[in-house]
């Protein structure tokens, strides 16, 4: 029987899916988890085939979740589930080691595909990452023009952090780094993205956005 880790911090998504999974991908057991501290205490304590997780869970790491999940489980796969912007981050998650990411607007036949894929030992790929993926002998040419793919895991995560809104002590606490090491990160994503301020930073995002769109 497989066992299915399901990291998701709201009750009713996480019994939405349960379901589904259990209702397509019998025998499973599937265990629930709503924190990463919960999430690392069951891996502790039993073997997993995959691990759905959400990325905005109590106690989440960002990328250093799969770093600490695969430090207890190495051949674990793991499913990113996530209301975050596919075409901003699954690259990026994929480089740290995911086997798939789905934004949590996927239909259930999207889900189902994307479970069962990466159990069977592959990868998921949409066609939205399958697009980023051609053009990566590009990258070097299109990073001038779309300078956030040359952002690292932890800079991504903190721009993220400052167009939601948050302060740079909120940034350092949420992280636990010093806020120095938040200032310097900020300074690096401003000179990276060729902006002065929050407001054009989150211009520059939409515009990239946009233009992805526009290529897809």
């Amino acid at each position: 029987m497989r066992t299915v880790l399901l990291v998701e911090d709201h009750a009713i998504v996480r019994m939405g899916v349960k379901l589904l999974i259990e209702d397509f991908l019998p025998p499973v057991n599937v265990i629930e988890a709503g924190s990463f501290t919960e999430t690392l205490r069951h891996l502790q304590s039993r073997f997993f085939d995959l691990v759905i997780l959400d990325i905005k869970i109590p106690g989440g790491e960002g990328f250093n979740m799969i770093t600490k999940i695969k430090a207890i489980q190495s051949k674990v796969k793991i499913l990113i589930f996530s209301s975050q912007d596919e075409e901003l981050y699954a690259l990026h998650y994929y480089k740290a080691g995911a086997s798939g990411y789905l934004p949590k607007e996927s239909s259930n036949e999207v889900l189902e595909k994307a479970i069962s894929s990466v159990l069977n030992g592959g990868t998921y790929i949409s066609n939205v990452v399958q697009s980023q993926l051609v053009s990566t002998t590009m990258l070097e040419r299109e990073s001038k023009e779309s300078p956030l793919e040359i952002l690292s895991n932890r800079e991504l995560e903190i721009m993220d952090m400052l167009l939601i809104g948050k302060w740079t002590k909120d940034i350092a606490a949420d992280l636990n780094i010093k806020e120095s090491t938040v200032s310097t990160y900020k300074a690096r994503i401003f000179e990276k993205l060729n902006v002065t301020n929050i407001l054009e930073l989150f211009k520059k995002v939409e515009i990239y956005k946009n233009q992805k769109a526009k290529t897809q």
